[in-house]
């Protein structure tokens, strides 16, 4: 991560798009590019959207994961260290469960 952290702020100086580049405006283009992504998959299977599209979609993560690295870099985020963070908090909301413990919610609110 910290790589590729450094060649997206590094290409983003060497441009000086840095002092243009405000969280509002980040935050947008991440949406813009999801969508983007998104595209990809409109109207068609989610195999049919792999096959066909599979270089473009590739293109459009690296661009929300790039707008995403910029927007960290100007709130001064760590995102390795929240993404952690935020998977410890989503292992308490969303604990493991077995598959007989899956089975026996299931039968049991079937009962009720």
């Amino acid at each position: 991560m910290k790589k590729i952290y450094e060649e997206v702020i590094r290409f983003r100086d060497e441009r000086k798009w840095g002092p243009v580049h405000n969280e509002k405006d980040l935050a947008l283009s991440i949406v813009l590019e999801a969508s983007e992504l998104l595209e990809n998959f409109q109207w068609k299977s989610s195999e049919e959207s792999v096959t066909d599209s599979r270089q473009n979609i590739k293109e459009e993560m690296a661009d929300v994961l790039i707008y995403l690295i910029q927007l960290a870099d100007k709130l001064d985020v760590d995102l390795e260290e929240e993404v952690l963070l935020k998977l410890e908090k989503n292992a308490l909301k969303y604990p493991v469960h077995h598959e007989e413990e899956i089975e026996f919610d299931r039968i049991r609110s079937n009962e009720e």
